[in-house]
């Protein structure tokens, strides 16, 4: 590990003055995937600036209705949140299927957003990547990509997004709320991470001296009808080889409203809210799903290892969809 300095910020206006002096500055909380990161010599920050003592830990409504889940909220508190339990029982689930018991008390909500992909060869500082080293290649492309996306891939990058709490955010329809030199700003959950393109480097729209402050949740949690379903090659502690977040809001039979994301799959949690809409007002069959699932599936591209995602994916849907309409499972 390279030598460092180290502050404390303050307050939120405090850290994001600190790290507007210094852009090789990182920000650290829980620290569960940046030092990791720095360990292997992946990042190299010059400076740390501290800023899990900010006050952004609390777990509040919100002025729509919602709940405001403060930035340096752990997956553990968030996950067993009383409130989470009862409206948002998806989030809670999604958190619960990632990671370890001790990495959820350190991992907080804003990391988890900030969570960088677990390509080996982005981690294995001796391989050419596009996305630690910009220009350098993709080892990826024509290496061991069992891991690796299907959907929204560059020739730059078929990297994976690695959160399992994302993809549940990204099918709420969440909206992040950052503090920088500018002040305070918004955006959908589904604007802030990015598609490789050209600049696999850059994976989110956070600028470099934002921070993250709060996550908020809509007023419909989707309680009554959802499922997270993850496939993984072990029963835990295994990141995604597909993940879906299926929510539905049914009047009988009759689908009114439905949400599907999907993980492990791209190189964010991929929803295509036009292949959603096939859903709309349809009867909730294995028909309509195998629909949708066709539909959400259409672009896929496997590569050598990792076609094999694709039917897994469209399968996954099918049956994350029939357990959040009829909470058990097609065959």
């Amino acid at each position: 590990m390279n030598p460092f300095t180290y502050t404390r910020a303050e307050d939120a206006a405090d850290a994001v003055r600190e790290a507007t002096t210094d852009r090789a500055a990182r920000f650290i909380a829980g620290g569960t995937n940046l030092l990791d990161l720095m360990k292997e010599g992946v990042e190299r920050p010059d400076r740390l600036i501290d800023i899990s003592r900010l006050a952004l830990k609390e777990i509040l409504p919100n002025r729509e209705g919602g709940l405001r889940l403060g930035a340096l909220a752990t997956n553990t508190d968030v996950a067993y949140n009383e409130e989470v339990g009862r409206r948002y029982p998806l989030l809670a689930k999604a958190i619960l299927a990632g990671a370890s018991p001790q990495l959820r008390n350190m991992a907080t909500l804003g990391g988890n957003l900030l969570q960088r992909t677990r390509c080996c060869y982005f981690y294995d500082i001796i391989t050419p990547c596009n996305k630690r080293i910009p220009g350098s290649g993709c080892s990826a492309l024509n290496g061991f990509n069992r891991a690796h996306a299907i959907l929204g891939t560059s020739e730059r990058c078929i990297a994976s997004h690695p959160s399992d709490m994302c993809v549940a955010l990204a099918a709420l329809g969440a909206k992040v709320h950052v503090s920088g030199p500018e002040g305070d700003r918004s955006m959908p959950f589904a604007d802030f991470h990015r598609l490789p393109g050209d600049t696999p480097h850059i994976e989110t729209n956070l600028h470099f001296n934002e921070i993250i402050t709060a996550v908020d949740l809509p007023v419909k949690g989707f309680a009554d009808h959802h499922c997270y379903l993850k496939v993984r090659d072990r029963a835990s502690y295994a990141f995604a080889l597909v993940s879906v977040a299926a929510t539905l809001d049914l009047d009988g039979d009759r689908i009114r409203e439905s949400r599907i994301a999907l993980g492990g799959v791209a190189h964010r949690p991929w929803r295509d809210p036009q292949a959603e809409s096939l859903l709309d007002n349809q009867r909730a069959t294995g028909e309509t799903f195998e629909r949708v699932a066709e539909a959400l599936l259409r672009e896929a591209k496997g590569f050598e290892y990792n076609s094999f995602k694709i039917e897994m994916a469209r399968r996954a849907v099918v049956r994350a969809l029939h357990t959040a309409a009829f909470g058990e499972v097609l065959l």
